[in-house]
């Protein structure tokens, strides 16, 4: 009896600590990497310089800074004009040109505003007929591959569990897909933890016709 209830003390505080250390350690990881861009700042204004020590997340604020910075100059017509002349630029540079060129394309599907990349979730059957998974949007198939399909087809992805980042991309009919009534955060939640943390089922809008 009392060995169980250690057990299950033990456990519990587990259960406490382990996502408390995983998040801090996460968090570490992003604020250290973030701290790199410091470097592209002269010695002579570097804080440990100023103020005689470190200040942890001082790269992560310089980060967030620039990339804001970034935005606010390139919604104008001058910062525009640099944007075509950046990518004209960069598009002239062997093997630059491609990596850039492919990331840029993602990139811009992935967070263009009016896009539908990694907006919904879906329910489908992979990898074979009856059992059932969590995937996300990507839009609709492209290029020579539409001349293939017969029917309409979407574009998913169907991410591995507990990581997300690899999965696998498939097209699939448009109507053997669901389109599930959940965030993308809440299905990500719900994939990472393995099923484990389902989110909340939401109600559902009856309207009288």
């Amino acid at each position: 009896m009392r060995s169980q209830l250690i057990k299950r003390y033990f456990i519990t505080g587990l259960l406490i600590w382990v996502p408390l250390v995983i998040t801090v350690w996460v968090l570490s990881v992003i604020v250290n990497t973030l701290d790199q861009s410091l470097h592209l700042l002269p010695i002579a204004v570097h804080p440990k310089n100023l103020f005689g020590f470190s200040i942890p997340g001082a790269g992560a604020v310089l980060t967030l800074l620039m990339i804001f910075l970034t935005g606010l100059l390139a919604a104008n017509f001058i910062g525009q004009k640099l944007v075509v002349w950046w990518d004209k630029l960069l598009s002239r540079i062997p093997v630059v040109n491609s990596v850039y060129k492919s990331v840029k394309q993602v990139s811009d599907t992935l967070f263009a505003p009016n896009g539908n990349a990694f907006r919904k979730a879906l329910l489908v059957q992979y990898p074979r007929q009856g059992s059932w998974t969590i995937a996300f949007l990507t839009g609709t198939p492209g290029g020579d591959v539409i001349n293939h399909l017969d029917g309409s087809y979407v574009s998913v992805y169907v991410p591995t569990t507990p990581n997300p980042t690899s999965g696998f991309f498939l097209m699939m009919p448009a109507k053997d897909v669901i389109e599930l009534d959940m965030t993308v955060d809440e299905a990500l939640k719900y994939i990472i933890s393995m099923g484990v943390v389902a989110p909340p089922p939401h109600a559902r809008v009856i309207t009288n016709t």
